[in-house]
Formats: structure tokens, C-alpha cells, sequence
């Protein structure tokens, strides 16, 4: 069975300079959407793979979905990619943070849940535990759930031991 392949969705609009997470439903440019729904269906053709497709259900990476649904592709939605929940902190702009609320993050870095979120802990688990449908190896996700996954993926995941910020989602995606 072919290794699955997982993208990180188009960037999505309005997203400079905040902190956007599960709960923050951002559209993409429908080009972009389907430019990379494009990719995806030439990757699936040049590596003879099923045309079957698991996204996460909001809107930046199902948009891909939809496009690869039109085409033939057999396309599942699963909440289980979907980006990390940063409860309060979700759709503020970075700059409203205070260090205060950083400090206690730093402080519990596993176990803070961004005041009513996920926890990182939560969050690798959650990838974790994940498995694709039945004979879907092509995947679009979020670079929060891609770098747990690839992570836990390639180690015993500590949280002592988290990558920097897209360490592996850069790796597996690119600017679209």
C-alpha cells in the first residue's frame, strides 16, 4: 500500500498576523483551491494512485475537496484533520496576546488549552489515532495537525521534543 501523501490546504484570506485555528473558518481564493486540487489529481494519475481524497471539513482545505469531487475523485470529509482548537486565543491578531498569556503557555506547554481549546497533548492524540478511509493514501489538512502527525509519525512524540512551528508541514506542502 502507497504511504499517504497529505497537503496543507491554499492559504486562506484574512489569515496575516493571526492566530487562526478550528474555529476560525477562513475561504481560500477559489484558483488557489483548485490549483491545488490540480496538483493533487496529476500526483494521483503520475503514481497510478486511487482517486479517493480525506480532508478536514473546514472550508480552506474542503474547498480542495470539492474540486477534486467534480473530477471524479471519491472525497471523504474527516474533522479528525482539522487544525487545532486555540479556544479564546482563535482569530485574535498575535499582537493582541499578551506576553502574560504566552508566559503561561511556556509554562505548561503540553498541558494549555488556550483558555477552553486543545491541548497539544489533546492534538497528539488526536493525529495519533488517525487513519485514513479505506484506500485513500491523498489527503489536505492543516499544518498544526500535518506537523503532529508527521511527527508522532516518526518518533515517540514528547511534547519536550515539539518541532518548530511547520517544520514538516513546510516540507510536505509549499506557498500556493
Amino acid at each position: 500500500m502507497p504511504q499517504l501523501t497529505i497537503w496543507r490546504h491554499p492559504k486562506p484570506r484574512g489569515a496575516e498576523g493571526r492566530c487562526i485555528g478550528s474555529r476560525t473558518d477562513l475561504a481560500v481564493d477559489p484558483r488557489k483551491a483548485k490549483r491545488l486540487a490540480h496538483r493533487i489529481r496529476a500526483y494521483a494519475r503520475r503514481h497510478g494512485l486511487p482517486h479517493v481524497v480525506v480532508t478536514s471539513p473546514l472550508q480552506r482545505a474542503a474547498d480542495v475537496g470539492a474540486f477534486l469531487k467534480r473530477w471524479g475523485f471519491r472525497w471523504h470529509v474527516d474533522a479528525t484533520l482539522a487544525e487545532a482548537d486555540f479556544g479564546c486565543w482563535d482569530g485574535r491578531a498575535w499582537s493582541e496576546i499578551v506576553s502574560a498569556e504566552f508566559e503561561r503557555w511556556m509554562r505548561d506547554f503540553s498541558g494549555f488549552d488556550f483558555d477552553g481549546g486543545e491541548s497539544l497533548s489533546h492534538l497528539l492524540a488526536r493525529a495519533k489515532d488517525w487513519r485514513p478511509p479505506q484506500g485513500c493514501v491523498l489527503a489536505v489538512g492543516h499544518a498544526g495537525w500535518i506537523t503532529a502527525w508527521a511527527w508522532r509519525a516518526a518518533q515517540a512524540p514528547t511534547p519536550s521534543t515539539w518541532p518548530k512551528p511547520l517544520r514538516y508541514a513546510a516540507s510536505l506542502a509549499g506557498d500556493f
